[in-house]
């Protein structure tokens, strides 16, 4: 393993790059989004190229690339989703209503997020998410198929993951499931971090995500993980630029403090956030959760006194884990979650670090069985009631805006 974390040893894979990255076209090269021969409502826009930073400005400008997604009517996506009838509702969060639908014309089951006219997301985060899922494509983020813009309606059109968000299985799992199992939430850890990796690193210019949580990590068959809901997206600093500066959003709990502060945003602010996720993983705790004691409400918070005393860190497993878990590999995970909480930006590692980091923990297959029942249990641990061992229902997406 490379110096940011010792203790993992022999992890010395280097990274692959690919020759070219996947660029954000500057302002002579501005994308649009046309209307299909089916839209007639719909406004073309282009983006100038400070973008995600600035303004979305609507035209209909010519001499432009096509963005790949597809136009809809709100007449498609209405009957899709049968008049968006309540059995067809997958969820809601501040930016709107998320449902299960069936487009014919793709022959494709999809979620689609109505955005709430008087909500959080206006038309620039709209047309942001539209921009950046158009240009980005990577296994681990969630694919855009089309978007409607038909009068005053905004809608975006998903690919359908079927096991719901990450928060639904680690806070809300429904009774006939048992919770993750360790390699489970390690192939996530890791596989989400290979998506951020690929906004930081393989973008240009990088994209600061801004709105890492666990609500926004979707999980397909197999528990395959994709980062979703890229509205609060930002192009990163470029040049001798050090930080983009911004009004502060995101979620209560995973902005970093830097960030919280002074609105100055970095990568590394996404560190942070993937570091508080991390901890989700392996506590099974919120971010934030205020029916706990005064000083448990807080995880980061609750978290760091016990960094401090690998004794403690059995203290720190799910219980619903119930001990069956790898104690070498806990405390080289958390020890991954402390780096990228760190206070100081400085001192948080590289999104590269850290998924060379998760994708080795992820490697090292735990065998319950082959461990017996004599793993760590924290001191008080209460047993848990588990439905099936080993294994994993299926729930449908719980789409969060």
């Amino acid at each position: 393993m490379e110096s940011c974390f010792p203790c993992l040893g022999g992890a010395n894979n280097k990274k692959k790059r690919p020759p070219e990255k996947p660029q954000i076209p500057p302002a002579s090269e501005r994308p649009k989004i046309g209307p299909s021969s089916s839209v007639t409502k719909q406004d073309s826009f282009e983006v100038n190229k400070e973008a995600a930073n600035k303004d979305i400005i609507l035209s209909n400008g010519s001499d432009h690339h096509q963005i790949a997604a597809q136009t809809f009517t709100f007449r498609d996506l209405a009957v899709a989703t049968r008049n968006f009838r309540p059995d067809c509702l997958l969820g809601e969060g501040g930016f709107g209503r998320v449902y299960k639908g069936y487009l014919n014309c793709v022959n494709q089951v999809v979620a689609i997020k109505q955005l709430d006219r008087n909500g959080l997301q206006g038309n620039r985060e709209f047309f942001v998410e539209v921009l950046m899922l158009s240009l980005l494509h990577h296994p681990n983020l969630v694919s855009l198929i089309g978007y409607c813009a038909d009068g005053d309606q905004r809608l975006l059109v998903y690919e359908y993951m079927p096991l719901g968000s990450l928060e639904d299985h680690l806070q809300d799992p429904s009774p006939d499931k048992a919770r993750l199992d360790w390699n489970t939430r390690m192939k996530i850890a890791a596989s989400a971090a290979k998506g951020l990796e690929y906004l930081h690193d393989k973008a240009s210019p990088p994209i600061i995500y801004r709105d890492l949580k666990s609500s926004n990590i979707l999980l397909g068959e197999g528990y395959h993980p994709k980062l979703s809901d890229f509205g609060l997206a930002k192009l990163g600093p470029v040049g001798d630029k050090t930080h983009v500066s911004t009004r502060v959003m995101g979620t209560y709990g995973y902005c970093a403090p830097e960030y919280a502060m002074t609105g100055q945003l970095i990568l590394k602010s996404d560190i942070y956030s993937f570091g508080v996720v991390l901890l989700e993983i392996i506590t099974g705790r919120r971010a934030i959760d205020n029916t706990r004691a005064a000083g448990e409400q807080n995880l980061v918070a609750w978290a760091r006194p016990l960094f401090k005393d690998r004794r403690k860190f059995p203290l720190m497993a799910d219980p619903a884990l119930e001990g069956q878990y790898p104690s070498r590999g806990l405390y080289q995970v958390l020890a991954v979650a402390a780096m990228c909480v760190q206070e100081q930006p400085s001192m948080r590692p590289l999104i590269g670090d850290v998924v060379t980091a998760l994708t080795y923990l992820a490697s090292q297959t735990y065998d319950p069985e082959a461990h017996g029942n004599s793993c760590l249990v924290a001191p008080g641990t209460p047993p848990q009631t588990r439905t099936r061992s080993g294994g994993h229902g299926s729930t449908d997406q719980r789409g969060r805006g």
